[in-house]
């Protein structure tokens, strides 16, 4: 049997969780040592350590870490790394991951003690990002590789990679290239040693053609020596980047084996708003939006505002089918009303349309006029601050107004044969939620009445507070903007207005970019309006919205009526996200597309769960083939675990646990402290071929540096910031 096929072979039997005998080779059950699901990071500061770390965090992988630039830091032996609990060894970290293969240096008893552990209980070890040379399996990068920036470059699972723990992606692992003037990445291309130590193996993950030559280098490997295996990675990322977070998920998957506390997934969903309402259009001579209190003048006859019509929500409806993916439109019934009124009593086509395919959409109330509900606006001035009373203190839209318009939206909606859910609601540009800075509190009128309205999920603007928090009853989901304009329909107007907010004045700019450079960054020039969305504008959007779906974040994304209208270039951003995931991932691991409440129920046991992991009150092992999940009651349990893993149900069945994803099973589950979650992973623990006790592993000396070449970006910027989204509603 090849090696490739071995190695496939290993990690199908992973689920078996391999596990040291106690000495002497005893098989006892009560000698079986018990791992605790928890990861050490050893942290250098770095930007590949730091990424992994969030990907925990996020997660809700708990974790421990020790920061070695910390004078005061617990140093690693053996009593830090293992004990005994209730008569078994303990080990109590699963995995490993360190900065490089070595950061302790030559010698250290540190290294010494962490190899000892590695072997005695079998625990893995990734190298964040290391030098190739043989200390790790590989050549040199002048032995035949290449070292340098990867930026463009195009990495490939291999055969061996897709058959462990890379299943999940489709093939290809894009290396990202924002600026050409910035080194976004550097890394090193190495062939594997021809001839190995003495039963040492290194089997590519990942890899990319060797400029210059016919060789493929390893950027992602698996180098078992020793007794010892670690996940070679030769190439430095941050969080953010693309080819990091596209590798993620296998790290964590192969450093735990599969069985690790914790879950992603890859979310998208999209929020219309305004629907039926007419948005009012950017003036390109005016550069603002007549109506706006910003705005001098009245719209211009010539262009009216931005309605749907009829045949684009058929194609709305077309085209969520065929790209499987449901849209939630938030809706304004007074823009039907006002269609009706202006064209003498008349049914309004569009109404007629979407109330006929109300099924293909999940429909939000969106208020009925779009009415700002916060302070009562004092627009004499610009930028508007709330009115105040005699006594100075602030006046607030009622809760009769507040009611009205959300009750009153969801009657509309009934008597059209309009079906929604009443505890989602979006109000008109996230208003009776604090606005800064001219609004620093809620209104307090506004969650009396989400209470007695039955709202338990309201839309929050993610740009301005990212973190879910309660409104009286209900919680906020909040919601990316995204920079495809309300007040545009066609890709001119939309390229005008973005060359009015992101070049400088003396480009014809606003000059907003250079008054707050700290968010927003500047054009180097113009955008041609003729073709600057499609080339420019539409790409960027994209990349930022698939940034979010790959860091595991299930908050939506939001655009407006209007960019469904006209040219229709809303779907030109959403296409390319769709296209871009298609072409990276396979089909075990498919976008998950929620409605608002999921997505607010998932941000709350996220919330509550990491909580309880940053509180040190979750307790989770495996002993053999047996997993223990404690936490405090009523608290959710995330939870990755093998496919063909069995839960103990109450009364002693056994289900299949999770729901199927990326090749193994998650979800969430109840677990108690006085009733555990317990389960049965596939298969049946073995020994390993190691005992306690051995000698330690040899230490290698790290090389002399691992060098980050300067202008390598630890945070690379996406581009113009999201600083104009707010004010775009």
């Amino acid at each position: 049997m090849g090696r490739t096929t071995r190695l496939a072979a290993a990690w199908a039997a992973g689920v078996l969780l391999t596990v040291a005998v106690p000495a002497g080779g005893a098989h006892a059950a009560d000698a079986t040592p018990r791992i605790d699901l928890r990861l050490l990071v050893v942290d250098d500061g770095g930007p590949a350590t730091e990424a992994i770390r969030a990907e925990l965090a996020e997660a809700g992988t708990p974790f421990t870490q020790v920061d070695l630039t910390e004078a005061g830091r617990p140093r690693i032996d053996e009593a830090f790394l293992s004990d005994t609990a209730d008569g078994r060894p303990r080990a109590k970290f699963q995995g490993v991951v360190l900065p490089n293969d070595n950061p302790f240096g030559a010698g250290s008893p540190e290294m010494a003690a962490l190899a000892s552990y590695e072997k005695r209980f079998g625990i893995r070890q990734v190298d964040a990002y290391t030098y190739a040379r043989p200390a790790v399996g590989l050549n040199t990068p002048a032995d035949g590789g290449y070292s340098g920036p990867l930026d463009g470059k195009s990495a490939q699972v291999t055969s061996a990679g897709a058959a462990g723990p890379f299943g999940y992606l489709r093939k290809n692992v894009p290396f990202e290239d924002n600026d050409t003037a910035v080194n976004e990445s550097y890394g090193y291309l190495a062939t594997p040693l021809e001839k190995q130590a003495d039963g040492a193996t290194y089997t590519s993950f990942l890899d990319a053609p060797v400029p210059g030559g016919s060789a493929r280098g390893s950027l992602i490997g698996e180098y078992t020596h020793d007794g010892r295996s670690e996940l070679v990675v030769t190439f430095v990322a941050n969080q953010y980047q693309t080819q990091f977070r596209l590798v993620s998920r296998g790290i964590v998957e192969w450093l735990t084996r599969g069985t690790h506390l914790g879950a992603a997934r890859n979310y998208f969903g999209v929020h219309v708003d305004d629907v039926f309402a007419a948005d009012d259009r950017w003036d390109t001579k005016l550069k603002c939006t007549p109506g706006d209190v910003d705005c001098p003048g009245n719209p211009n006859p010539e262009s009216p505002a931005i309605r749907m019509k009829a045949a684009d929500a058929q194609y709305a409806k077309q085209w969520s089918q065929s790209h499987n993916l449901t849209l939630d439109l938030a809706y304004n019934g007074v823009g039907s009303e006002e269609y009706r009124a202006e064209h003498g009593g008349a049914a309004d086509p569009l109404l007629q349309q979407l109330v006929a395919d109300q099924k293909s959409y999940r429909w939000i109330n969106h208020t009925f006029t779009h009415a700002f509900l916060g302070c009562e606006q004092n627009t004499s001035v610009v930028p508007w601050k709330c009115a105040t009373d005699l006594l100075g203190r602030t006046r607030w839209v009622s809760r009769l107004k507040i009611g009205g318009e959300i009750d009153g939206n969801a009657a509309w909606a009934a008597k059209q044969g309009l079906v929604h859910d009443k505890d989602e609601l979006v109000t008109g540009e996230h208003s009776g939620l604090r606005t800064l800075p001219q609004q620093t509190e809620d209104n307090p009128e506004l969650a009396p009445v989400l209470g007695q309205s039955g709202v338990r999920w309201i839309a929050s603007d993610n740009s301005r507070e990212r973190r879910q928090r309660a409104i009286g009853s209900a919680l906020t989901v909040p919601r990316y903007p995204m920079n495809v304009y309300y007040n545009v329909g066609t890709a001119a107007e939309q390229t005008d207005e973005y060359n009015w907010l992101y070049t400088k004045k003396a480009d014809g700019g606003s000059g907003t970019c250079e008054k707050f450079p700290e968010t927003t960054t500047c054009l180097k020039a113009p955008l041609d309006t003729k073709t600057g969305f499609a080339s420019y504008i539409a790409p960027l959007e994209s990349r930022i919205a698939l940034g979010h779906v790959l860091a595991n974040d299930p908050r939506p994304h939001f655009m407006h009526q209007s960019n469904l209208s006209e040219e229709r270039i809303g779907y030109a951003v959403l296409e390319k996200v769709l296209a871009d995931y298609n072409g990276l991932f396979a089909d075990n691991t498919p976008l998950v597309n929620l409605r608002m409440r999921d997505i607010g129920t998932e941000m709350g046991k996220r919330a509550a769960w990491q909580a309880a992991v940053a509180a040190g009150k979750v307790t989770a092992y495996r002993i053999g083939n047996a997993v223990t999940i404690s936490a405090p009651d009523g608290t959710q349990a995330a939870a990755t675990l093998p496919e063909g893993t069995v839960q103990t149900g109450p009364n002693g069945s056994g289900s299949a646990f999770g729901d199927a994803y990326a090749g193994a099973r998650s979800g969430w589950t109840t677990a108690g402290t006085q009733a555990p979650a317990t389960f049965t992973l596939p298969g049946a623990a073995v020994s390993a071929a190691h005992t306690p006790g051995a000698t330690a592993a040899r230490v290698q000396a790290p090389a002399a540096a691992l060098p980050v070449p300067e202008g390598v970006a630890h945070r690379v910027p996406y581009g113009p910031a999201d600083a104009a989204h707010t004010a775009r509603r």
